[in-house]
């Protein structure tokens, strides 16, 4: 599963608060350049190669709104080159979708109902659609530096922020002894305005060759939604229409 699962498909789950947490400064002699940290991810994670076997993937899992009482089953579908489609069903409220063809960038919901994705919201969900994100970061953003340590959950973490090359720009903080990727933060757009986006990444195991993070936290104006991943597959046979634009979708895109 990418490892920007959570920046991917989790859009759904909501915009998040950041929380800052005592960033420690270092000279920026002492601190090793971006590219090599993002780089020793994919190694600790199962290495360039071991990702460029995979072609798609399935993912199955839960998310919940503890506070809220509300939870529901979560499956994501994701296909190189940048093709994703994620679906949530909530007892009580129904399906929730999001994905693009790598062309239309889309949401469906029973609340909110058909929505086009358009300019950084466009972007950022193109973006997010790029499989194998990993290996391919440089064709995604125009920059990456490091600014920084910072303690995640005890735990040092190179602070690296990474400027896109339309849209607004995304932090990543990778543990400095094991170099996974420990918390991510952004800013969202949607049709309610634009969000600090928080996510915690934990539970790591291993999905064939590659490291997966299996438990997601996030945090959204008081809110609190967790992310668990049970299954991930790699090169399923996915339905031939998985991604394919809903009618509903068409219909609002004839409008315009």
């Amino acid at each position: 599963m990418n490892r920007h699962f959570t920046g991917r498909n989790l859009a759904l789950a909501a915009a998040l608060l950041v929380t800052a947490s005592g960033a420690r400064l270092a000279a920026a002699d002492d601190l090793p350049k971006a590219e090599a940290i993002l780089d020793k991810f994919i190694d600790a994670t199962g290495g360039k190669a071991a990702y460029q076997k995979h072609h798609n993937e399935m993912a199955t899992g839960s998310m919940a709104v503890p506070a809220n009482g509300i939870s529901g089953s979560l499956t994501v579908y994701h296909a190189e080159p940048d093709k994703s489609y994620t679906e949530i069903n909530i007892e009580g409220v129904g399906k929730i979708m999001d994905g693009t063809d790598g062309k239309v960038a889309w949401s469906l919901s029973a609340i909110q109902g058909p929505h086009v994705k358009e300019g950084v919201e466009k972007a950022d969900a193109l973006r997010s659609a790029r499989f194998n994100a990993e290996v391919n970061w440089r064709d995604l953003y125009k920059q990456a530096q490091t600014t920084g340590l910072e303690s995640v959950d005890g735990k040092d973490c190179y602070k690296v922020v990474l400027t896109p090359n339309e849209g607004n720009p995304v932090t990543h903080y990778y543990d400095k002894q094991s170099s996974l990727l420990m918390k991510t933060t952004a800013t969202l757009k949607n049709p309610l305005g634009e969000f600090p986006v928080e996510s915690m990444l934990s539970d790591y195991r291993k999905e064939g060759e590659i490291l997966v993070p299996h438990k997601v936290s996030q945090k959204a104006a008081g809110q609190e939604y967790s992310i668990t991943i049970d299954t991930v597959k790699y090169n399923v046979e996915i339905p031939k229409d998985r991604f394919d634009v809903p009618d509903e979708v068409k219909a609002l895109l004839n409008k315009k």
